[in-house]
Formats: structure tokens, sequence, C-alpha cells
């Protein structure tokens, strides 16, 4: 592929290093333009203006227009729909070939298909390299050519397929990038309000992604097995929104897994590959379960149980410090979703779908793939989920993963007071004890939504109608 002119069509890479398009644009063109979309499709939905994502990707594209100018290039920002900007500014620019990192949700495949159809009506190329995966299509299949659906075949035949090459850098050069034409807009332009991410500590862009990757890989990776399940300790690498919007590669945090030999932390990458791929093989899971006679199941009609949910008002504190961890910072500790979206399934019967819908507006790391694999996997309904019959205890979990009640009383202030003893299930303290410490159940903090052990026996009932099709 040799080409006078290209395109780079920037989308969830925001980075200009180890960028598969950019790379083969400036390997194979003489000519290369930037370009990003605020995606009208996209933004227009959001139901709040005061969005944290779309103030990441904001500064994250000053970052991204900084390092490219630098290099003598710069980035062309519309504010529009794809379909009809891409193919405008490809024509007017009279390029040979449009590039953009593939994509794998349905709604984004749609979208470059349709994109593809005009350009190519136009007489231009879209060439759209495998970039935010390891693997992907065809390249890890079972023995009988078909995709996997159980991970730890899949992650063994991905381990067994990884060579060096294929976490190799991107290092494409020879073109020379061209000049942007317009100023980044500010947040009022596009429709958005400024958000609280320089209050969180939330720092956009490849320099937030790099400080925290150096941090994590300064030592944590390594601990990361024994710490990653304790929200209360600084043990996950929180670069969950970085990997989400591309500030950072993926080969780059494999390369560095497999150096050390971090193997339960490459196992979670692995698993990030594979939730891609489901998405991309079986579209089917947005809005249905993989595994189609759980779609027979029948939820239950609680809109004050989700609401409370939501809230993080269940009575139960490890539920509820997760769900507040939520809205605080639109962020949550990995063993806590497992938590809180086994409580909302099977302690409230709630079904799944109204608990992914709300991740996917609350968190800033929101990725339709593995959300819905998580959920899924949490209401037994997805590929290799956890069995109908296996109910998470939110005390147990509490105790198991927050002894001392630390990460508890930082989201749940008006527990800070229980004792140890009680801070897991605070509705056992006798009436006496609660008086003592200024602490009434029911009027301080909620008392339980549901009886755990009734709940699971509900959990049982309503998931026998799934036992019933498959004996």
């Amino acid at each position: 592929m040799k080409l006078e002119k290209a395109l780079v069509w920037f989308r969830r890479d925001l980075r200009d290093h180890d960028h598969a398009a950019l790379s083969a644009a400036l390997a194979n063109a003489r000519q290369v333009w930037c370009a990003f979309v605020f995606d009208r499709d996209i933004l227009d939905a959001l139901p709040s203006r005061r969005d944290r994502r779309v103030e990441f990707i904001l500064e994250s594209l000053r970052e991204l227009d900084a390092a490219l100018q630098a290099r003598g290039g710069g980035l062309i920002v519309r504010h529009g729909w794809p379909v009809e900007e891409i193919p405008s500014l490809a024509t007017t620019l009279g390029v040979d070939a449009v590039l953009a990192n593939r994509d794998y949700e349905p709604a984004a495949k749609q979208r470059d298909s349709e994109v593809r159809q005009r350009l190519h009506a136009a007489g231009i190329a879209f060439e759209s390299p495998r970039d935010q995966v390891i693997f992907d299509g065809d390249e890890v299949l079972t023995q009988a050519g078909k995709p996997f659906t159980v991970f730890t075949p899949y992650k063994n035949a991905w381990r067994k397929r990884l060579t060096a090459a294929d976490i190799a850098a991107h290092r494409g050069s020879g073109g020379q990038l061209m000049p942007g034409d317009t100023q980044l807009p500010e947040l009022a332009e596009l429709g958005f309000e400024n958000t609280d991410l320089a209050t969180l500590g939330i720092r956009p862009g490849m320099t937030g992604a790099r400080a925290l990757w150096a941090e994590f890989a300064a030592g944590r990776i390594d601990r990361y097995g024994a710490l990653r399940d304790f929200p209360a300790i600084k043990g996950v690498s929180y670069l969950s929104v970085h990997l989400r919007f591309g500030t950072l590669s993926i080969r780059e945090l494999v390369r560095e897994a497999v150096r050390r030999e971090a193997d339960t932390w490459l196992n979670e990458l692995i698993w990030r590959d594979f939730y891609f791929m489901i998405l991309d093989r079986f579209p089917r899971v947005v809005g249905h379960s993989f595994k189609p006679e759980y779609d027979a199941i029948r939820w239950g009609d609680w809109p004050a149980g989700l609401a409370a949910w939501q809230a993080g008002q269940t009575g139960y504190p490890l539920v509820d410090a997760a769900m507040r961890q939520l809205l605080h910072s639109g962020w949550m500790h990995n063993r806590l979703r497992m938590v809180v979206a086994s409580f909302l399934t099977k302690d409230l019967g709630i079904d799944w779908r109204l608990g992914e819908a709300w991740f996917a507006q609350q968190l800033n790391d929101f990725d339709l793939s593995a959300n819905n694999g998580g959920w899924q996997w949490a209401a037994s309904s997805g590929c290799d989920a956890q069995p109908y019959f296996r109910i998470f205890n939110p005390v147990t979990q509490s105790e198991k993963f927050d002894p001392d009640g630390k990460f508890i009383r930082r989201y749940v202030p008006e527990l800070a007071r229980v004792p140890d003893k009680y801070i897991h299930a605070p509705w056992q303290m006798g009436r006496i004890e609660q008086e003592a410490i200024g602490v009434i159940i029911g009027r301080d903090y909620p008392a339980p939504l549901v009886d755990h052990a009734q709940a699971r026996n509900d959990t049982l009932a309503r998931y026998a109608v799934v036992k019933a099709r498959t004996d």
C-alpha cells in the first residue's frame, strides 16, 4: 500500500506512539493528516451535560495535538456525524486512503461500514488495522476453527500463539505529518460543562497514563495477585480509563507483564481481549443473554430497589460503599463490581441489563465489551460465567475483602463509629449499642433491603426456568 496522501482518523486511541493506523500511514504515505470527530451520535445521547469522559477526551486531545505539532503536524477536529465528516474531509484533502484502528462494538462497526461505503464511492480506500487488542478476528480459534466461549482454553491458546512480533511497538516513519486546521473546542462549545477530573486527581492524556503505568510497574505489578481483591489497599493499576481511550498501548503493558512473568496481571489483559472477541463474534450479547435460555428468566420489577442500589442505600455496607465510590469518582474496584452486580441480580432479583446501563452511564472507563461481559458473568447468563447457584454473600465478601471496614468507613461515613464487630452487618447491633454510638439502623443508615438467605432461595427459584431448559 503506497499512497501519496492519507488521513488518520483517531477514535479510542488518543496517543501518537505505538499506534497502528498512524504508523501504517506514516510508513506508506508521503503526507499524513490526523483528525478526530466529536461524534454527535454518542454525545447527544449522553444523559448528563457534565460527563467526565467528554472532558477526559478533550484534555487528552489537547496533549495529542501538542505532540503531533511537535512533529510538524496537528489535529483536525470536527463536531458532527462521522459518516458525513470523515468522507467530506477526506475528499477535501484529496487523500488516497483513510486509516482508523479497528473497533468491535456493533454500532461502531455499522458506522465504519457506512464510512467505508461512502469513501469507496469517492474512490478513497478505508483501512482499519488491529490496535486495541493483541489478537482479534480468526487469530485465536478452537481446533474446530470456531471462536472460544470459555476463557481458560482461550487464554492457553492466546498465550501459545503470542510471539514477540505480536507485542512489538508500531514505529512507522517516512511520511510527513501535516498541520491541523482548527483550535480545539472548549467543553461549552460541545454543549458540556467542566467536571471534577482535577479534583479527583485524574490526569488525562499520555502523561497521565505514563505516570500511572510507571508507578504500577515500579512494584505493584509484582504484588498484583496478592493485593488486587482488597479495595482499601492500593493494589490495582487504575489504568482502565487510559486503556479505554487509548492514551497508552496495550502492547506495552503485555510486554512488561510477559517480561516480569506477572501472570495474574497478564490474565486480566487477556480477559480484555476475550471480551472484545465475544462482542465482535457474538453481537447479540448487547441486549440479550449470551446463553439464550437465560432470557427466559423473569426479573423483578422493583424501581425502589434499583434506586436504593444506585444510591448506595441498600443497608449492606460493602455494597453501599462501592456504589458511593462509583457516584463519587466514576470508578469502582473490580472485586466490588462483581459484588454489587451479584447483589443486584441475585439479592434484589433485578435484571442485569439495568445494572449494565447504570454502569455505562457512570463509569469513566465504560467499555461495552468488558461491561457487558462482567454483568453477564455475574448474572450467570454469559460465556464462562459463574454458575447460577453461586451467589455472593455480601457480608462474607465484606469480611473477607475489607476485614477492618476501612473502605466501608471511607465511603459510608455514617458508619464510622460502628465497632469492627458489626461494621459488615450493623443491623446485628442491639438497640442500646446503636444508641450508644448514635447510629440507629433505619434512621441513620438503612436496614437491609432484603434478607440474604431468603433472597438466595428466591434466586434459585427464579433461575429454575434455566435449569428446566437445560436438563
